[in-house]
C-alpha cells in the first residue's frame, strides 16, 4: 500500500515484525535499573501498535520475551512477567477501543499459569476485532516452534490424518504458531544487533531486513517511517531475476 508521508509516496509494508532490542542498555545511560528499561519498552509497544496502525500497516509481531530469556536473573526475569501481567489485562479495554486483534504466540507450557489465562482471556475478547493485527512473541524461539510443528506433523501421519508425501511447505506454516498470518514483509531489529536471534526464521526467508542504533523505548513514529522507506526502496525479487 503506497501512502503519503510529508509529501513523498512510501509504500507500506503489510506485515511488520520487529525484534525491540536495547531497554536494559537504555536504562543503564539513565543510571537506572535495567528493569526500569523493561517498563518504558512496554510503553514503546503501544506507541508503535498505534503508529503502525496510523501508517496503514495491517500485521504487527514483537518479539517480547524469547526461550532463551529465561536464563537472565531471577529479578529481570520476575520484572518482566509481571509487566507481562499487568500489560494482558490493561490491552483489553485499548485494543478494543482501537479495534486491534490480539495474538499471542509461543510456548505456553512454561508459563505461569495466570499468565496463560490472562493471554486466554485478551486473545478471546479483541478475536472479532478487524483492525491492526497485533501478535506478541512470549516465551518464543523459531527452533522450538518448528520442532513442534515437526512433532505435530509426525503425530498426525501416524494417525493416518496426514500423509507423509502430501507434506509441503504449506503444509509446515500451516503447523506453526503464525499460520493465521501473512509472512512478515519487513523485519525491524533496534540497538544495532546485526542478528535475528531465533525469531521467525522460516516466516523471515524473504522479509526485508532494516537495523536501526535507535534503543527500544526510543522507537517512534519517525524511525517506524525511516524503516518503510526503506523497505519502499527494496526491488523484492523472491529468487527472481528482474
Amino acid at each position: 500500500m503506497n501512502k503519503e508521508i510529508n509529501g513523498e509516496m512510501i509504500n507500506i509494508p503489510e506485515h511488520v515484525a520487529i525484534i525491540m532490542d536495547g531497554n536494559g542498555r537504555w536504562a543503564k545511560k539513565r543510571l537506572m535499573p535495567r528493569t526500569y528499561g523493561h517498563s518504558e519498552g512496554a510503553k514503546a509497544i503501544e506507541r508503535t501498535c498505534e503508529n503502525a496502525d496510523e501508517l496503514g500497516i495491517k500485521y504487527l509481531t514483537v518479539y517480547a520475551f524469547s526461550t532463551e530469556n529465561w536464563k537472565r536473573s531471577v529479578e529481570e526475569v520476575s520484572t518482566i512477567m509481571n509487566i507481562f501481567r499487568k500489560y494482558l489485562v490493561d490491552s483489553i479495554e485499548r485494543s478494543n477501543r482501537n479495534n486491534m486483534r490480539v495474538r499471542i504466540i509461543g510456548k505456553r507450557e512454561d508459563l505461569p499459569e495466570d499468565i496463560v489465562e490472562k493471554m486466554d482471556n485478551l486473545e478471546k475478547a479483541t478475536a472479532n476485532n478487524t483492525g491492526l493485527q497485533f501478535s506478541v512473541a512470549i516465551n518464543y524461539g523459531g527452533r522450538d516452534e518448528i520442532t513442534r510443528a515437526v512433532r505435530q506433523i509426525a503425530s498426525d501421519c501416524m494417525a493416518g490424518k496426514l500423509s507423509p508425501d502430501a507434506v509441503t511447505e504449506d503444509t509446515v506454516s500451516a503447523y506453526l504458531d503464525t499460520k493465521e498470518l501473512t509472512d512478515p514483509d519487513l523485519l525491524i531489529r533496534t540497538s544495532g544487533e546485526l542478528r535475528t536471534s531465533n525469531f521467525l526464521p522460516w516466516q523471515i526467508a524473504y522479509s526485508e531486513f532494516y537495523f536501526t542504533d535507535v534503543l527500544w523505548p526510543d522507537f517512534d513514529m519517525d524511525e517506524l517511517v525511516n524503516a518503510c522507506r526503506y523497505y519502499s526502496h527494496r526491488d523484492r525479487r523472491y529468487g527472481g531475476v528482474k
